[in-house]
């Protein structure tokens, strides 16, 4: 920290001055094409303290005693730069030139692709991080292999699922309340303005804005100001998700009157993805009005959205795969000589901002937003009433079970519309020539949440080397939840009764009904929730140490309301019981600096996290009923770094081990509990896992190594061990049977699905003095593990329910063997990018090229589930045996070789 000398301390440093002259030491820092970075962050290591570059870059450090130094200078998406410099007893000032930063590696790359589509299916999906690393205003290396590279591939640092990530704007949580996760939907197609993240940490480690989750916080400051003033339009070719992507951006700076604007569309579109019978319509829209009134206090209006329309493709068996190829997709049919899908997502929801800036004093500001959004998330299927499963991968088609050859099959491998319709026209009318309902129809499970959030953000400095933030977040959310008709498909009418549960109404208070397009049906019900956020943190830096503290604690009460009466529930219509939690945590970090370049960081966190809506009510479809034993996860992360910040040479080393305990999973599938000694009994349940213990342990490497001024080799190790460290209890919920307890799943030492969990890679890179690069990255991915069906790991598979023993032949050894958990193959996969930047006067123009899986390798498997068909012992025996069987898992595969192509024109 560098101070004014007073008076007294003048006239007592008065002999030492004279010898020895104070410095004043400055320069300036620019991008590659020489024009100011702002706000770039200048530490001065031998300091406490560091400055930031003004408007066209400057910066200075004034009064400098005699002696060596060393400065870091460092701002979001360039390569942190390093400059020694000695200053002398007779120098008054120190000229340092000019500073260039580098972009990071990655930041030109075009743009990382957030796929979300696997997220459709009703199976789940996965998304990648963007998260950014730990003393660097850009992604350390490991973050950005991890993000652009490995996370291509579903790859999960440290194996953290979505729901532990957190996404904020202007404060405002992105996360949705029903299950936890961050909908990347909302925003899709708004690369421009959510490029550059105002604060992005990573893991465990505490954030200004939230007391944080595993994952990370990322946030997002929709400032109008705070964009660069210029106006940029691109377009993007690629075989992902869609085809093309058109995206203009225009921000118009600060006027002297004190407004700003920045606008931002985009248009995402594949008349047919790479998927047969996958098809997309996305667009996005982005507003952010700014009105400074002085340079104290500022409100800024925001609002955003992504209308989308995207087709889903399903996962298959493996012996679909093989009759059908890679690509198969069985949710769509040929319809009037077009491709019909099944599967639409259809989803708007946008959302509205107004915030609040205020500075006061010298030290302090104030930042309040009230935002609100309202949308609706629609999803679709077919649906049939004492009919045929249309589905064309119903096991009885598949040629293994016997009726259907293998050319039988891959001609009828399709969705058959017409014969759908066909069968509605057919039974439109009785033989009395009344009016019958839809034997086929197509229906879409909508949410529309109505969420008023408020957030508050204070922010002051206690001393120089002395920060303390306050948050407080209030969330009310109201979210309707129904079925409802999309397409009768030729019918007059369908029925809303329970084919399954002997035609009973599914809303008692209208048996009767006859449902059209339009019309609820099956399920209607709200869930509500309200949840009050409080989160303090305090940041001190000393010369040689900086720690960081924070604490938070939480409220919330949810409650379900449902709206039809159901045949089989009394409990099914009206308000449920107010279910309360709250959470509460500790988070901190512990920074030592070893020197200018070496750093050694502890981060740790043990907090609670409250059951979601989802996890809360068993099968809100049906019943206000409390899942049993529902708690609060309590979670336990812990890491130690060791961070080295050279010229030559940038690495990260880190070591983390993480407990969740008490979590909650809740399943939906079709199960077949019965033999044929015993009948007992089939139906869809809602399968809980209650009391799960996991862990996850592992070791991180980054590793970036300067060979020349323009080449840079990369290297990224992520070692993991994730598993689940206990045998939860089972419980199931049907329509028939209701709630059914079968004790403990046998699932101790169970790897956690979803992500490979150890992952290496190794790249090279050449950045070009005149702007254009190119790089390649070699991958491999290890330790894929199949999600698992708990319900067929209960003593109920291997039992025969008229003994009270083991089914014959169900020894330790057979037991074992039907079901051990399934390790995918290791993988390798090899990716590369290129790019050139072009300057004409206040033009600049750039093109990139990256492309991932280059050998073309369409053996990984991105994801897949254990199908909980056969729960006892002679069928899941006979299963084992087969050579193709019937209920083999459902997977998903990589697409393959897939590229992405962008152009950009910026002034």
């Amino acid at each position: 920290m560098i101070k004014k000398l007073s008076l007294i301390s003048l006239f007592t440093l008065l002999p030492a001055s004279f010898y020895f002259a104070q410095t004043t030491v400055y320069a300036y820092v620019k991008d590659q094409e020489g024009k100011p970075v702002e706000s770039a962050e200048i530490d001065l290591v031998q300091s406490t303290d560091d400055v930031k570059a003004d408007k066209i870059g400057y910066f200075q450090f004034v009064d400098l005693q005699p002696g060596q130094y060393q400065i870091n200078v460092s701002k979001q998406n360039f390569e942190t730069k390093i400059i020694e410099f000695t200053v002398s007893a007779d120098e008054k000032r120190r000229d340092l030139g000019v500073i260039s930063l580098m972009p990071a590696p990655f930041a030109n790359a075009g743009v990382m692709v957030i796929d979300d589509s696997a997220a459709d299916n009703d199976e789940g999906g996965s998304s990648m991080q963007p998260t950014v690393g730990l003393l660097s205003s850009g992604r350390d290396v490991f973050q950005s292999i991890t993000a652009f590279e490995l996370g291509a591939y579903w790859f999960r640092p440290r194996g953290v699922e979505n729901r532990f990530e957190d996404v904020l704007f202007n404060g405002v949580s992105m996360s949705k309340n029903d299950d936890g996760k961050v909908d990347f939907s909302n925003w899709g197609g708004l690369n421009d303005v959510t490029r550059y993240p105002f604060e992005s940490v990573d893991n465990i480690t505490p954030s200004e804005y939230a007391f944080g989750n595993l994952g990370g916080v990322v946030y997002y400051n929709t400032r109008a100001s705070s964009y660069r003033k210029q106006t940029s339009l691109a377009y993007s070719f690629t075989n992902r998700s869609y085809f093309h992507r058109a995206m203009a951006t225009y921000s118009s700076g600060l006027s002297k009157n004190g407004w700003a604007f920045t606008f931002s569309g985009s248009r995402r579109w594949a008349d047919e993805g790479v998927i047969d019978g996958t098809y997309q319509d996305s667009y996005a829209y982005f507003g952010a009005i700014e009105k400074q009134f002085s340079s104290r206090h500022a409100i800024n209006l925001t609002a955003f959205g992504a209308p989308t329309y995207r087709a889903n493709n399903s996962p298959n068996t493996q012996e679909a795969y093989d009759l059908m190829g890679k690509d198969y997709n069985a949710y769509w049919g040929w319809q009037d000589g077009e491709k019909r899908n099944s599967r639409i997502r259809k989803v708007f929801e946008p959302m509205f901002m107004l915030t609040d800036y205020l500075k006061i004093g010298k030290n302090s500001n104030w930042n309040n937003t009230i935002s609100y959004q309202e949308g609706r998330d629609g999803r679709s299927r077919l649906d049939w009433f004492h009919a045929a499963d249309p589905n064309p991968t119903y096991y009885r088609k598949l040629p293994s079970y016997g009726i259907f050859t293998e050319e039988e099959f891959k001609a009828n491998s399709q969705i058959d519309w017409m014969s759908l319709y066909q069968a509605n026209y057919l039974n439109r009318y009785d033989m009395a020539g009344n009016e019958k309902g839809a034997v086929y129809s197509i229906v879409e499970d909508v949410n529309k949440d109505k969420t008023i959030n408020f957030a508050s953000h204070f922010d002051t400095k206690l001393d120089e080397n002395w920060k303390l933030n306050i948050n407080f977040n209030y969330q009310n959310l109201k979210s309707d939840n129904f079925r409802e008709m999309k397409d009768l498909l030729g019918a007059l009418y369908a029925n809303n009764l329970n084919a399954f549960g002997n035609d009973q109404p599914y809303d008692l208070d209208n048996p009767n009904a006859k449902i059209l397009v339009g019309d609820r049906t099956q399920y209607s019900y709200d869930l509500l929730r309200n949840q009050y956020t409080l989160n303090a943190s305090t940041e001190i830096d000393l010369p040689k140490w900086n720690v960081t503290a924070s604490a938070f604690t939480s409220y919330a009460d949810s409650q379900r309301d449902g709206k039809f009466r159901h045949h089989q529930y009394a409990d099914s219509k009206g308000k449920s019981e107010v279910f309360n939690s709250i959470d509460a945590g500790l988070k901190g970090r512990v920074l030592y600096k070893v020197d200018g370049r070496n750093f050694i960081v502890y981060n740790g966190t043990f907090f609670s996290l409250a059951p979601t809506l989802n996890e809360i009510f068993i099968s809100p479809r049906v019943t206000n009923m409390i899942t049993p034993n529902v708690e609060n996860q309590i979670i336990n992360s812990n890491d130690l770094n060791y961070i080295l910040r050279g010229q030559i040479l940038k690495l990260r080393l880190s070591a983390y081990s993480t407990t969740i305990k008490n979590a909650t999973e809740i399943s939906r599938y079709y199960a077949d509990i019965s033999s044929e000694a015993v009948d007992q009994g089939n139906a869809l349940v809602a399968e809980v896992l209650s009391g799960i213990d996991k862990s996850y342990q592992g070791f991180e490497l980054g590793a970036d190594v300067k060979i020349t001024t323009t080449l840079n080799a990369t290297a990224v190790a992520s070692y993991g061990d994730y598993k689940i460290t206990n045998n939860p209890t089972v419980t199931t919920f049907d329509d028939d049977f209701g709630i059914r307890e079968w004790g403990t799943a046998n699932i101790k030492d169970y790897k956690i699905a979803g992500t490979p969990q150890k992952a290496y890679s190794l790249g090279l890179r050449y950045n070009s003095t005149n702007f254009w690069w190119i790089g390649a990255t070699a991958n491999y991915l290890q330790d894929q593990y199949l999600d698992f069906s708990a319900l067929n790991k209960t003593t109920a598979m291997y039992t025969d329910p008229r003994t009270g023993d083991n089914y014959p032949g169900a020894t330790p050894e057979a037991i074992a063997m039907i079901t051990a958990q399934k390790k995918f193959d290791d993988q390798f996969m090899l990716n590369a990018n290129a790019g050139k930047t072009f300057v004409f006067g206040d033009y600049r123009m750039g093109v990139s090229l990256s492309v991932n899986n280059i050998l073309n390798n369409r053996d990984y498997v991105t994801g897949g589930f254990e199908q909980g068909r056969a729960v006892n012992f002679p069928e899941a025996f006979a299963e084992s045996q087969r050579e193709k069987p019937y209920f083999g898992p459902k997977l998903w595969y990589d697409r393959g070789t897939t590229f992405f192509a962008n152009v950009y024109l910026r002034f």
